[in-house]
């Protein structure tokens, strides 16, 4: 396993973590399903890497940069560390070890 599909399988327990503290903090229903899905989307993603899936590699890397730009306009816009600039930053981390793995495997 390599860590490509860690920080795949990581990013996506964050966000789903990342959803249901904001359902539960803030009773946000489309911070618990936008967190849900992407988050679902990167264990999938770190799934079918793991089963030697090309494809599992360009979901991880869309559905991260995705949550990266989100995330960084929500911190532009909100100025507050918690939870966007963590987020930003965390998933600025995962998308260069899954780039990374990519180009060296070509």
């Amino acid at each position: 396993m390599n860590l490509s599909i860690v920080a795949a399988f990581a990013y996506g327990i964050l966000s789903i973590l990342g959803g249901i503290i904001g359902y539960i903090q803030a009773t946000s229903k489309v911070s618990l399903l936008s967190g849900s899905i992407s988050g679902l989307l990167l264990i999938f993603a770190a799934y079918f890497q793991l089963q030697g899936q090309a494809w599992g590699s360009i979901l991880a890397v869309l559905v991260t940069g995705v949550l990266v730009v989100f995330f960084a306009f929500r911190l532009a816009k909100t100025r507050k560390f918690m939870p966007a600039g963590l987020m930003t930053i965390l998933g600025m981390l995962a998308l260069a070890v899954m780039v990374h793995q990519i180009v060296a495997l070509r």
